[in-house]
Formats: structure tokens, C-alpha cells, sequence
């Protein structure tokens, strides 16, 4: 924990009373960040928090070579991304990609309180070219939790202790769970319906209806897009064509009664929506990668 009587930012750091803020040094990173394996995909390299941050103000011509995941829990803001400005909110987080010219600040009448948390890793490009990482560069609103805090909590104090290997492991294997605790923050936590987005919620309506068949044009009338559109949406999110996603979610099920039932494979065919059971097989073979009696008969812990 730091404290200073002075107020404002100096060299893209905050001074001012109650700020906390940990950067490991480079010469750390190199020696035991780098070039380990179990570390070098996606790391902490700095952390922090700002209390009341009256002053605040950073800007970066070019960016960092790290991400910058920013979470404002009280006051307002704003920041600039390339050249688009955004307003932030309570409750509200937004990364900053790598290598993007940005600035941002504190409001003059609100100061906000934030969370940060500075990554690097080889894998960063492809997380940035994730969806779900892309719709969080603009500022996102949250549901808050106590799990939010405590794991910055656990990153921070470990961190003071020193940087042994196994202090690294663990406060960067937190890292990972602190990260989907904002990009993922509705697997996390309930969240009402009409805030789910309609990928989430066709998924929902998957789940519900594994003993019917859909087709296309039902998902996407739901969710008043053209089929195409729907599709590439879809794909997008998660990776595989909405019908495709839903056989898996189906063969998924099939794998349940197969271990925890007694059920004829005809049996589990029909209750999935399958008229003939050779099909089925067919299609479960595809997604398993074994067929339904072969599944059975293998013995598991």
C-alpha cells in the first residue's frame, strides 16, 4: 500500500493518497516470466488501485505492449481508443488492446476509484482477436462481486511477498480467472434475461429443447435475423454453425444416460429427437469420437 500527499498523474502514474500498485520488474519478467512456459502465454505484469483518483490522466501515443484490463467501481470517466472516445461509468470495465494509441482520465467533478490490472503474453494477439474480447474494448457494465475483489486481493498480496516461481504460478493462474470474471461476468453471475445476448439465449433455448429437433430459420426468427446473418453471428461466438453446436449439446446429453442410466442406445436416440437409431449413431460417433456402445463399455473413473 502507498500514500502520497501529492495529487496527479507524473510519467502515466497516479500519485494521491490510498493508491496501491505493483509492477513486476522487467529484469523478473525476462528470468522467470518469459521464458517459462507454464507463464509466458498470459501474465501479470503490473496491478493497482486508485481511490477517488482526483487528476488522472494518461496518454500513450503508441499504446503499450500489454493489454490493460480497467474497472471503474465508483465516480466516472473516460477514455480514447484509436479515435473514438467513450464515457465510463460505475460498474463499467474496458480492455485496451496492445500496441493502441489511447488516453484516459478521471472526471473533474466525479473522480473515479478503478481496478487495473496490466497483461502481456505471446497468446495476446490471439485473445484480442477473440469476440468476446473485441465487444470489451467500449466500456461494459458489470454485476459487482465480492469474487472480483478478493481475486485481485489474491493477486496483489501475493505478489507483495515476492516473486518465487510459485508466487508467479499462482498469482498468474489467478489472472486467468480474474479475466473471465469481467469478459464472462454473465457465467459467473444470474443475470436477467434481457441481458443476455442472443448467442447466450439461443444457447438457453438449445438446452431446453435437446429432445426436439430445430432447424435454422427457428433460431433465427427468434432473434429477427436472416439465417445467414444469425449463422456467421453465431460462429463467430462460438466457433461452429448453430445447428452443429446443437447436435454437440445433444451428444453431450446422450453421454449422460449413457453413463448414469441404463438406457437402450434406441432409447437415448429417441429421447434426443432421433427417429433412427443408426443416425444417431452415426452423428455421435462424428461428435465423440467413438460410437455409443464402444462410450458404454469403456470403464471410467
Amino acid at each position: 500500500m502507498e500514500g502520497a500527499n501529492n495529487i496527479g498523474s507524473n510519467k502515466n502514474i497516479w500519485y494521491g493518497q490510498g493508491r496501491q500498485r505493483i509492477e513486476i520488474p522487467k529484469p523478473v519478467l525476462k528470468a522467470r516470466v518469459t521464458n517459462n512456459t507454464l507463464l509466458q502465454q498470459l501474465y501479470v505484469c503490473s496491478l493497482g488501485y486508485y481511490p477517488k483518483a482526483k487528476a488522472h490522466y494518461t496518454y500513450r501515443k503508441k499504446g503499450l505492449p500489454e493489454n490493460f484490463l480497467f474497472y471503474c467501481v465508483d465516480g466516472a470517466g473516460w477514455y480514447k481508443l484509436g479515435d473514438k472516445e467513450y464515457k465510463v461509468s460505475a460498474n463499467e470495465f474496458f480492455i485496451l488492446p496492445q500496441n493502441v494509441a489511447h488516453a484516459y482520465g478521471s472526471s473533474e467533478e466525479d473522480p473515479w476509484s478503478i481496478y487495473w490490472i496490466h497483461f502481456g503474453g505471446e497468446q495476446l494477439p490471439q485473445f484480442n482477436d477473440l469476440l468476446t474480447v473485441q465487444t470489451h474494448f467500449k466500456p461494459v457494465y458489470i454485476k459487482s462481486s465480492d469474487e472480483i475483489f478478493k481475486e485481485f486481493s489474491k493477486i496483489y498480496k501475493t505478489l507483495e511477498l515476492g516473486y518465487s516461481i510459485d508466487n508467479l504460478l499462482f498469482a498468474n493462474m489467478c489472472l486467468l480467472h480474474f479475466i473471465s470474471l469481467f469478459i464472462y461476468n454473465s457465467k459467473h453471475f444470474v443475470v436477467k434475461q434481457d441481458k443476455v445476448n442472443c448467442i447466450d439465449s439461443a444457447i438457453l433455448y438449445m438446452q431446453d429443447r435437446l429432445e426436439e429437433n430445430i432447424v435454422l430459420n427457428e433460431l433465427s426468427n427468434l432473434y429477427n435475423y436472416s439465417t445467414s446473418r444469425f449463422s456467421s453471428l453465431f460462429k463467430q461466438k462460438t466457433g461452429y454453425a448453430p445447428i452443429d453446436y446443437f447436435i454437440q449439446m445433444k451428444m453431450q446429453k446422450a453421454t449422460q444416460q449413457l453413463d448414469f442410466t441404463d438406457h437402450s442406445v434406441k432409447e437415448i436416440a429417441f429421447s434426443m429427437g432421433f427417429d433412427d437409431p443408426h443416425y444417431f449413431s452415426r452423428r455421435f460417433t462424428k461428435v465423440i469420437g467413438m460410437s455409443p456402445t464402444r462410450y458404454r463399455s469403456i470403464k471410467k473413473d
